[in-house]
């Protein structure tokens, strides 16, 4: 089952306006870009950015760090409108 897009629905669901909704690790050392994977995570965070996109109710930003570990990203959102 692909977590990060029920976490959106969910956390859509809870929300009122200025609700921040933070999802982590969406680079995936840079594999969310590669087509054709097949790794679970990398469908999970693929879907989460599609359903973003589409949501006129949240403004959102990806946004990549580099730390020890590497680098990846986290999404960071704010809720427009509420439900």
């Amino acid at each position: 089952m692909l977590i990060n897009p029920h976490y959106l629905k969910w956390a859509l669901e809870l929300s009122r306006p200025g609700t921040v909704i933070v999802c982590d690790n969406v680079v995936r050392n840079g594999d969310v870009i590669e087509d054709n994977s097949y790794d679970i995570s990398v469908e999970g965070v693929c879907e989460f950015i599609d359903l973003l996109s589409e949501e006129s109710r949240i403004d959102s930003t990806a946004i990549q760090i580099v730390g020890i570990k590497g680098y990846d990203g986290f999404v960071l959102g704010v809720v427009k409108v509420g439900n």
